[in-house]
């Protein structure tokens, strides 16, 4: 296992030292939190944007969302995820260890004991189920000038590309579903499109491989672009798709809605 963290340090490091003014590295966490608890971990959530907002101006990260997602009558589905924006994958492989954050709470409250805010963030991990911790890397994006703000919509759609066709999906993705994605940001039925590569956790077990955020600025947007045929589609193109969509495996798609954020 230290091996290949260590492999993937090393790839991190060297796509890091490559591409150091175009690429993003993003950890999403995916949590449950029983009915009982929601008001005390979005209070936690106030906390916690507080004390992402020390670790910003100390440099270590770019930015930090919560984000509610739509969950239906799943009860065992996710009811909120947090995205953690990073220019460096060291410090995104070292940015959720538990020193790491009580230095940022003492910063955030000087005032508060350190053992009142270890106390205060145990509670708070007590409250909620972190299902899913996956650290990624952006790979490709739209041509586009939206900021983010609450109340802007999202889709997270987990991917798991076929075995042995990483090099195809991706291709796909780039050369054909971007720029389709696009294309509806110049009809306005879109507002932003990027797609993400797993960097931890890996191999054939891995639950997914890829995630594509697909950005709404509403409903009324989100809707209009369901309903969106692109009319620049070739017989060609429609084929590349189709083959596209078999190279990966969808394995779901949550809607999201942006509540709190720290720039």
């Amino acid at each position: 296992m230290k091996k290949l963290i260590s492999f993937w340090m090393l790839a991190l490091c060297v796509s890091h030292a490559m591409y150091a003014q175009e690429k993003r590295y993003l950890v999403f966490e995916f949590i449950r939190v029983d009915p009982s608890k929601t008001l005390d971990y979005l209070e936690y959530r106030d906390f916690l944007a507080k004390v992402y907002g020390e670790a910003i101006k100390k440099g270590d990260i770019e930015g930090w969302d919560l984000w509610s997602l739509k969950t239906g009558s799943d009860t065992e589905a996710y009811q909120f995820a947090t995205i953690t924006y990073y220019s460096d994958p060291v410090k995104m492989m070292n940015g959720t260890e538990p020193e790491v954050m009580i230095e940022y709470a003492q910063s955030a409250f000087p005032q508060i004991q350190e053992s009142q805010l270890l106390q205060r963030l145990k509670g708070a991990v007590d409250d909620r189920d972190l299902a899913i911790r996956t650290f990624m890397i952006e790979i490709a994006r739209t041509n586009d000038q939206f900021e983010f703000s609450p109340g802007t919509l999202a889709s997270f759609d987990l991917m798991k590309a076929v075995e042995g066709n990483f090099e195809e999906y991706e291709m796909a993705e780039r050369e054909v579903f971007l720029p389709i994605h696009q294309r509806k940001i110049s009809a306005n039925l879109m507002e932003h499109w990027c797609l993400l590569r797993t960097a931890l956790p890996t191999g054939s077990q891995a639950s997914s491989t890829h995630l594509t955020m697909n950005v709404y600025k509403d409903y009324l947007q989100f809707f209009n672009s369901m309903e969106y045929e692109d009319m620049e589609m070739s017989d060609a193109i429609r084929q590349r798709v189709e083959k596209g969509l078999k190279s990966r495996d969808q394995k779901w798609v949550y809607l999201a809605t942006l509540e709190t954020m720290v720039r």
